[in-house]
């Protein structure tokens, strides 16, 4: 009776390693096609020309070596396979590459393989593979560059709300309106107090924007486990790091990691468990 569900389940798992590699190209090339965006915006209203730039898109150019410009053949492009069988260095240079690029595949082929192998091939499970899609490249981007981009956050809290009111996920639209409200209110209202307090910014606005998508997902019950786990392992590791003198410049460490870790947990064992996760 298992053979099905487990076949099921490993094809979603294959699949998400290919969309892990697709989302290791987002998590570099979006922010870098928004910088470019916001500099012709800038240019715009200044009326300073910009120089010609070559072309960037999440298609174009085709991946290459970054330190020698190697182009990466589709053989050398297969998840996981190919960096263990160029035993994680570039075919031309042999310059190393990144750990993280297998990683996101694995994590992102795991994660597809759960929600299929516990919720089937249904509605339900594709709606949490997507979901964890988003999450995945979003921890990584605000990682990279403390930017959790509107093109992702804000899709993703109107997918929660479909989601929920095409009863998907056993939440009821309600529950995931107003998630999506108090998470949203919750850390702005944090952030204003703390800026009268301070005058310093303590987190950005992208951190409201996928606070409110995790209640639209989860519904308004679960914003207080999530909070709490993120705000827990936030802190422990920005302790770490500040010990370790291996904070960025300004001493900061984003948060959008944080709430990402906390729902993906939530999506995997359950909300409620988080706080036992956290001793309360």
């Amino acid at each position: 009776m298992l053979i099905s569900p487990v076949f099921d389940a490993a094809l979603g798992g294959v699949f998400g390693l290919l969309v892990g590699s697709f989302l290791n190209v987002v998590i570099y090339r979006f922010p870098k096609i928004l910088e470019r965006q916001w500099d012709q915006e800038c240019a715009e209203l200044s009326g300073t020309p910009l120089e010609p730039q070559p072309e960037l898109t999440l298609a174009r150019p085709r991946s290459r070596c970054r330190q020698c410009g190697h182009m990466i053949r589709w053989y050398e492009n297969i998840p996981v396979v190919s960096y263990l069988a160029l035993r994680g260095k570039c075919s031309s240079c042999a310059a190393p590459i990144g750990i993280r690029y297998p990683l996101v595949e694995l994590a992102t082929g795991a994660l597809f393989f759960f929600c299929i192998y516990t919720g089937g091939v249904t509605p339900h499970a594709l709606a949490w593979c997507g979901f964890s899609a988003a999450i995945v490249a979003l921890a990584m981007i605000d990682w990279d560059t403390t930017l959790l981009p509107d093109d992702i956050t804000l899709p993703l809290v109107w997918a929660g709300l479909i989601v929920a009111a095409l009863r998907w996920n056993n939440l009821r639209l309600t529950d995931a309106l107003w998630g999506a409200i108090a998470g949203y209110m919750s850390l702005w209202l944090i952030y204003k107090g703390f800026k009268l307090l301070t005058g310093k910014e303590g987190m950005g606005y992208g951190d409201f924007k996928l606070f409110a998508a995790l209640g639209a997902w989860f519904g308004w019950q679960a914003l207080v486990p999530i909070i709490l786990m993120a705000s827990v392992i936030g802190a422990v590791v920005g302790i770490a790091m500040k010990m370790s003198s291996s904070l960025r410049e300004g001493g900061y460490v984003p948060f959008g990691p944080f709430l990402a870790g906390a729902g993906l947990t939530a999506m995997i064992f359950g909300p409620a468990s988080i706080l036992e996760v956290v001793g309360l």
